[in-house]
């Protein structure tokens, strides 16, 4: 959908296989995730004689759309040998070529070139979207699979040579494929009602004229490939069940189109095969478009090529979407368009989407009682990995999603609206046991990055209570949590609670807070932490604080951005905002004496003009500053009121230093420094390097032009 945006100022091998993604490096962590049939290989983990691109997180590049952040770029006569993972007799790889271009991989097993090759081309890729603020090209790469003709085993070798086309391959997906399966019993062919498993023919009449004949029972895709060249409609109360989705093959780019259904339509084990090119939102170019009716699934489906995969309107209650395979679409791989109630979506894997790879969207009426469980989700860029765009009683839990490119988290939740009516976030919205990989994004809209994991208040407040739990975020590019009112307009954000996160290496901060509301945090784990713990600046300025609770448990992350003025950098650490700022301007200072109203914090107060004097007739006389941490000092200006009325006069000082308050030690010995009104009646004491210093005293032992220490101002600078 078209996404409005505010205008705010180690090589890896993963391997996506029974819900686990493990890697050589950084070191392996357990994931949440669909159960797959296939085991994934990175590219950059295979022996090649290509060239290696990324890592790469910059919006317009190839290798910031990759898995991993990595790819190989094979020239002409360059290959690229893949260690098998598992016993397999199919692969599908994950490549780009450049845009125009089209061509084939030669197959090596085991060293001997095989008759199939593999067919590459651009023509599903680089797309432009100018309408949607932000957007570039993108959608660099696309999929192709194989069915190799024979078995290989682990630790078999697998390459793909160039053979003219520059490729750049990125992952390969090994898979044992069960034989087809058998035609159900009853159930009505295709191809008896004229279907043409060629694909040559147009089997449109024959797939409409089976689902009629099938009602109430089975219409059977025979293994083949099948041209459609218009939507299906009409469709209730019966199964379209293929022999595989590696078997049976529909081609079309609107497979169903219907705004309503009595429903009990079951669609599985086929694939569906588009030829969208361009994005187009005008065009219903998905799988499904509208509604299935209630108590419908889709399963073991191969999605790939088309607009959207499964765009869901009207009456869907209670629908499965599960063990499907969604590659290559121009916009969503699937979205709840409001009125949904108890769909289940889960298991599913989805990669390379052109904006949500799953999303719910409360439009019209409420998604309620819905959930996205067990999906993994690689790729998806230009939005989210997973998107809740209001609704109420919604779940997201279990879910692995990676490497998520512009404009998108790997999750949001949010009350961005983009038309009326729209129904906002409420009761209890649970986001749990979701593993994030390499996600968040700069937002080029916004000037600055969008977190791992996003709450975000972009229309209205967000009063649903929201409880994040059990969430690891690895390898963030930038924030683990974000919580931010994305329209610009400051509404809250609360009733948020956050518990059970492990963060490793986010490239920033751990929390981005940057609109007022308030969220517990409990038992979350942060190391590796780019810069400092949490950035807690509200946009717009002003506009209201938000609050952090410690919940206790909390470890790793409990520094706080200094300076709301700038943007923290990946692994930049917390800058000094002002290198040559004065750090005793007002510190709490003390001393062991004052006369009359002349006391200690003149001296720290800013003004020239007034002034901390000791007691008369008493010296030595101590006057101490806290610097509230310790610090480098190795400058003092030391200041008497400019007035010509003080006449020019020598005071006697000695500097100490502590890191305690109570143990000081000498840093500069006594010595005699002159004021005279006529340069400004000030001193400067240079001090050695003093690391650790916190609290800064000056010992006044003679003054020639009065009876005891005096200062109007005393700055303490960290450069020389």
């Amino acid at each position: 959908m078209h996404r409005t945006v505010r205008g705010m100022p180690a090589a890896m091998v993963v391997a996506l296989s029974a819900g686990l993604l493990t890697a050589t490096a950084p070191a392996a962590h357990a994931a949440t995730g669909a159960t797959l049939p296939f085991t994934s290989v990175e590219a950059e983990a295979a022996t090649t004689t290509g060239t290696k691109i990324g890592p790469d997180y910059t919006q317009g590049t190839l290798a910031s759309e990759a898995s991993g952040r990595e790819a190989v770029r094979l020239t002409s006569g360059q290959r690229i040998e893949f260690t098998v993972p598992r016993a397999a007799n199919a692969v599908n790889v994950s490549y780009s070529v450049p845009d125009g271009q089209s061509g084939t991989l030669d197959v090596y097993v085991n060293g001997q070139k095989i008759t199939k090759t593999l067919a590459v081309t651009s023509k599903y890729s680089y797309i432009d979207t100018g309408w949607i603020p932000g957007a570039r090209t993108h959608h660099f790469f696309d999929n192709a699979r194989l069915l190799l003709g024979q078995n290989v085993q682990a630790g078999d070798k697998i390459a793909f040579q160039s053979t003219g086309t520059q490729v750049t391959v990125d992952v390969a997906d090994f898979e044992q494929v069960d034989a087809a399966a058998t035609q159900p019993a009853g159930s009505v062919s295709v191809t008896s009602k004229g279907a043409d498993p060629s694909g040559n023919g147009d089997s449109t009449q024959a797939f409409r004229d089976a689902i009629s004949a099938a009602q109430g029972g089975v219409v059977w895709i025979p293994p083949g490939d099948y041209r459609l060249t218009s939507s299906l409609s009409g469709v209730q109360n019966v199964t379209l069940q293929g022999a595989g989705s590696w078997y049976s093959v529909v081609h079309t780019s609107r497979f169903i189109d219907q705004s309503s259904s009595s429903g009990g339509v079951h669609i599985k084990d086929f694939a569906v095969i588009g030829e969208v090119t361009e994005r187009i939102d005008s065009n219903p170019d998905n799988f499904v478009n509208g509604s299935l009716g209630p108590n419908s699934s889709v399963s073991g489906m191969w999605i790939q090529h088309l607009k959207v995969g499964l765009w869901l309107m009207g009456d869907n209650d209670n629908l499965v979407v599960e063990n499907n395979r969604i590659l290559d679409t121009t916009a969503d791989g699937l979205n709840l368009n409001g009125s949904a109630r108890g769909v289940r979506v889960r298991n599913n894997f989805l990669r390379n989407q052109g904006d949500d790879s799953l999303a719910m969207w409360s439009l019209y009426s409420a998604d309620t009682d819905s959930s996205f469980e067990n999906n993994t989700i690689s790729q998806p860029n230009l939005a989210n990995g997973i998107a809740i765009y209001g609704g109420t009683g919604i779940a997201v839990r279990n879910n692995l999603v990676a490497d998520t490119n512009a404009l998108g988290s790997g999750i949001a939740i949010s009350n961005q609206k983009f038309l009326d009516p729209f129904s906002p976030l409420a009761g209890t919205i649970t986001v749990d046991g979701n593993t994030l990989v390499r996600t968040g994004a700069m937002n080029p809209n916004w000037n600055h990055p969008m977190g791992a994991l996003r709450v975000d208040s972009y229309d209205s407040a967000v009063n649903a209570t929201v409880n994040i739990t059990d969430t690891t975020v690895t390898d963030s590019p930038y924030s683990a949590f974000e919580f931010v009112s994305g329209g610009g307009h400051g509404y809250p954000a609360g009733n948020i609670t956050v518990s059970g996160a492990t963060v490793r290496n986010t490239g920033t901060v751990v929390v981005q807070a940057e609109t007022q509301g308030a969220a517990k945090f409990s038992d979350v784990q942060a190391t590796g932490v780019g810069a400092a713990g949490i950035y807690n600046c509200p946009y717009p300025s002003g506009s209201g604080t938000f609050t952090l609770t410690d919940g206790g448990g909390n470890s790793g992350w409990s520094s706080t951005w200094a300076d709301c003025s700038t943007w923290p950098q990946p692994g930049q650490g917390n800058p000094d905002p002002d290198p040559n700022r004065n750090l005793a301007k007002g510190r709490p200072a003390t001393a062991t004496g004052s006369q009359d109203v002349y006391t200690p914090g003149k001296a720290v107060d800013g003004d020239a003009n007034s002034y901390w004097e000791s007691t008369n007739n008493a010296f030595p006389q101590s006057w101490t500053v806290d610097l509230g941490s310790p610090q480098t000092v190795r400058r003092l200006v030391l200041k008497l009121p400019p007035s010509s009325a003080w006449g020019a006069r020598t005071q006697t000082i000695t500097v100490l230093g502590s890191t305690d308050g109570s143990t000081f030690s000498t840093v500069v010995g006594s010595t005699g420094y002159r004021f005279d009104p006529a340069t400004g009646n000030t001193a400067t004491v240079s001090l050695p390097s003093t690391a650790g210093l916190r609290y800064l005293r000056l010992t006044v032992s003679a003054n020639t032009g009065w009876p005891a220490g005096q200062f109007s101002e005393v700055e303490a600078y960290p450069t020389p």
